[in-house]
Formats: C-alpha cells, structure tokens, sequence
C-alpha cells in the first residue's frame, strides 16, 4: 500500500477543465507504471479512494474501469483489486514459463487439456526432422500466474525422446532435464495475431482480441531438435523486451 502522502498525491484538481475521474486514471497509471505497487499488490478499494482523495464514489469506479479497460489491474470476485501480473521476458536469453514466473515471486501453474500421443501432422514432421509416421507426445494446457490466465500453451516432442507425456508437471524444461534432455538453444518466432472464438474462451479474453504468439523450436545439445511450441499469450499481461547496445 502507498504512503498516505504518497496517496494524497493523487487527489485531482477540482478546477481543472479535465473529469475528475479521468485526472485520476491517469494518476494511478502512472503511479502503477512508476512502480509505487508491485504485481499482484492491493490497490486502494473506491472507498478508500473516495476517503483518501475526496472524490465521489462514481469518480472512483470511472477511475479504476479505465485501468481495467487498460489491463492494469484485475478484479477478483469477494476479493477486490489488484495489479495486473504482468511479465516481461528478456528474448536475449534462453528460459521458459515455469522458471520466469518463479523468479518474479509468481506461482506457476497449469490447467491440462491435453497430454497425449499421435502421429506427428506435417508442420511436426517438417519442424522435428519426424519422418511421415513417425509419432509424437502433444501437450496442451492453460499456463497461469498466481491463478491467473497468462497463455495457452500446446507442445509437440518427439516420442522417441519422451514417449509418456503424462510424467510432464508443471515444467517441462524441468521433466526434460531429469531425464537428460536439456534444451540449450532455441529459435522464437513472434507474431501479432488476434483470438479466435475457440482461444479466447481459454485464456479469458474477447474474440478478435489481439494476442502475442509465440513459436519455438528447441534444440539439445547434441542438435537434435527435440521442441516445437505454440504460445498465445495475452497482452495484457505479457511483453518482450529487447536489450540493444551499438
């Protein structure tokens, strides 16, 4: 929670010619981008807001549906509202999911769809070096942060490297280094795409809502390529970043 002088700061000017309720959505955007609450934190309830800041209740509401509207913050049901969780992932560097959302103090978790064995399809074949009937073990799960949907994930691997896709938990790089298959290189792919009607009932968004997708293959590191992923992430709560130095 904010200081109170800290919080004070954020109270609109009554003389403006700008809503009230609009000065102070944008206070508390930038206070959120400024870092003043972490992912995950409490924001101050319209009542304390309304307290605090002396504005009415409807400003408060108004204020906090235009960070709503912009995925900075979530509504929990009995719960009140919070910071949006969202992740930047460094594309400079080799991790997954699991890993990423660990460092940041997030929970990791997965909602399985499916975990099952099938011939590999022809961008499997052409992506895994799988000849035509060749099989492979697919997986198909919802990826959340601290309960919270994040991306829809599905993974092709070849069977003769993991031929029981259902002694896969929550991370899959994490499977694959126990039994001696660690990736060491991996080439993304990242396109702008929007949510079909199917996706978007997953991962909790509105048709047409546009989305990250991400494709990877990875590597071992003997070369054989042993990874094919499709991610979809939402937008809301994931970026990429890029370090560049001249």
């Amino acid at each position: 929670m904010l200081p109170q002088q800290k919080l004070l700061a954020l109270r609109p000017d009554a003389d403006s010619s700008t809503p009230l309720y609009l000065q102070l959505g944008h206070k508390l955007a930038a206070a959120i981008h400024a870092g003043f609450w972490l992912a995950d934190d409490p924001l101050p309830s319209e009542r304390n807001l309304c307290e605090m800041l002396g504005v009415s209740r409807v400003t408060a509401r108004k204020a906090l549906d235009l960070l709503l509207a912009d995925g900075l913050i979530i509504r929990r049901h009995g719960a009140g509202t919070y910071i949006t969780p969202k992740l930047e992932q460094p594309l400079n560097k080799l991790t997954n999911l699991s890993e990423m959302l660990k460092q940041r103090g997030f929970t990791p978790g997965s909602r399985w769809l499916k975990r099952e064995v099938a011939l590999a399809n022809a961008e499997e074949q052409l992506k895994l070096n799988l000849a035509a009937n060749c099989k492979v073990s697919r997986l198909q799960r919802v990826r959340t942060a601290n309960d919270v949907v994040m991306a829809l994930e599905e993974t092709a691997l070849p069977f003769l490297l993991v031929p029981d896709p259902s002694l896969i938990g929550d991370s899959l790089y994490e499977y694959m280094r126990s039994v001696r298959l660690s990736v060491v290189r991996a080439i993304q792919n990242i396109a702008a795409i929007n949510a079909t009607e199917a996706l978007s009932q997953l991962v909790d968004v509105a048709p047409g809502e546009a989305m990250l997708h991400l494709t990877r293959v990875g590597y071992l590191e003997n070369g054989v390529v042993c990874e094919l992923t499709h991610s979809y992430f939402r937008n809301d709560y994931y970026d990429f970043v890029v370090e560049l130095h001249k």
